[in-house]
């Protein structure tokens, strides 16, 4: 009996080959699958599918309809070759034409002639095949991918194939890209708020430095995002004194400024009653624990200038301690009781101090003393007390000498300084 003899072991038996306009079509779907997937612009993207179809696979209309599930309906996002209907035109999902019918079903529908299919929608009259292919992105559903030819069965089974799997890549592009355009435009709206409450919190500082006459006050604060938790403030008393606050409240952000903005207001009506600064923070103290979330907490200096005998009564509830420098040299000033405002039931005792001719008085928050360089080096109290005795310093000059330290690094977290001297 005859047989055919086995070929050699190592001997290859060539693949069969495939027709050279397949090849074609696989090179071009392949090109343009990286070229849709790389595109975050959803107007962009649906343009660039449906004329790379039109063009590469001689189809006389392609168009996508996007899902808007709100309204149960199909729109039409992009289109080519179409003359009866623009950007918006939509379609009753389960109801109108062969978009409408694979948007329900899930399924690819394939009108080989379109006159014998009883979903067709007449469009061009030219028209004689259509293809619609949903676009899923697991069970979710996308939208509808269709594309029409001149002729009956215009588009063989493989080429079918070819666009079903371009439509995978499609459907994903989507996806993506209306979630990029959704984030985008939820950060637009974000950064507009951020700025609308960062104008309003810069309201709520001080105009300009108070005059006093043998005196040179200022203050400065810059919140390390849009908004932060930091604020200082500078309150006149009818006697001629002065209030001074520096605050700083937990955490950063939106969060904090809102609770700066209850804390100043409680505070202001508080010191307007001319209490003394131990009395200020008690009552502010008692409103803060019954209104303040958990965890959340204030830590704050206040102090009362009296200008004419050039005396500070100042009271701290957890702040870090305030620099002094006189004659005798630099200075971080304790107090005996005071816990961050909010935290719980408490008092808070005061401290006097004189004011000679030269003195300084400098309150600061953490942004300033923690700020880091590259090296990972804090700016720390020691700086801070070396420039602040240097002669023209003030809190303008101790915020550049911080930033000049980082090198224009972003700051870690929201910086105030309040800077109160005595003429020489």
């Amino acid at each position: 009996m005859a047989t055919t003899p086995n070929a050699p072991y190592n001997e290859i038996v060539p693949a069969r080959a495939l027709p050279a306009d397949l090849v074609e079509d696989l090179q071009r779907v392949q090109k343009a699958a990286q070229r849709i997937t790389s595109i975050l612009d959803l107007d962009q993207l649906i343009d660039s599918v449906v004329n790379e179809v039109t063009h590469s696979f001689g189809c006389l209309e392609t168009s996508i309809y996007l899902h808007d599930e709100k309204r149960g309906e199909m729109v039409l996002a992009g289109v080519r070759g179409c003359t009866l209907h623009d950007k918006g035109h939509r379609l009753k999902i389960g109801k109108e034409g062969m978009v409408g019918y694979v948007a329900a079903s899930g399924q690819t529908r394939y009108a080989p002639d379109v006159r014998e299919d009883q979903y067709y929608y007449r469009c061009e009259a030219s028209t004689l095949s259509e293809v619609a292919i949903p676009l899923h992105v697991g069970e979710r559903l996308v939208g509808v991918f269709t594309a029409s030819h001149p002729e009956v069965d215009g588009f063989p089974r493989q080429q079918l194939r070819i666009l079903q799997a371009l439509c995978d890549h499609v459907a994903v592009a989507v996806h993506n890209a209306r979630r990029f355009q959704s984030e985008r435009a939820e950060r637009a709206i974000m950064d507009v708020e951020a700025q609308e409450a960062r104008a309003i919190q810069q309201a709520l500082l001080p105009k300009s430095s108070p005059y006093i006459p043998g005196f040179v006050v200022s203050g400065l604060s810059v919140p390390a995002r849009a908004v932060g938790g930091d604020w200082y403030d500078f309150i006149p008393f009818p006697d001629g004194r002065w209030g001074i606050v520096l605050a700083d409240v937990s955490g950063k952000g939106t969060a904090a400024a809102l609770l700066m903005s209850a804390t100043r207001g409680m505070l202001r009506s508080l010191a307007e009653a001319c209490c003394t600064p131990g009395e200020v923070l008690t009552r502010l103290n008692q409103l803060l624990v019954d209104d303040f979330p958990a965890g959340k907490f204030v830590t704050m200096v206040y102090a009362v200038l009296d200008p004419s005998t050039r005396s500070v009564v100042f009271a701290n509830a957890g702040h870090l301690r305030p620099l002094f420098i006189d004659e005798e040299g630099e200075h971080f000033l304790d107090t005996e009781r005071g816990l961050p405002l909010g935290l719980g039931c408490g008092d808070y005792s005061e401290s006097r101090i004189e004011l000679s001719e030269g003195s300084k008085l400098i309150f600061y928050s953490d942004g300033i003393t923690e700020a880091e360089n590259a090296n990972g080096e804090e700016y720390g109290l020691c700086s801070l007390a070396s420039h602040a005795a240097k002669p023209g310093a003030s809190a303008v000059s101790i915020e550049d000498d911080v930033r000049a330290f980082t090198n224009g690094a972003a700051l870690r977290d929201d910086a105030s300084v309040v800077f109160v001297g005595v003429a020489g």
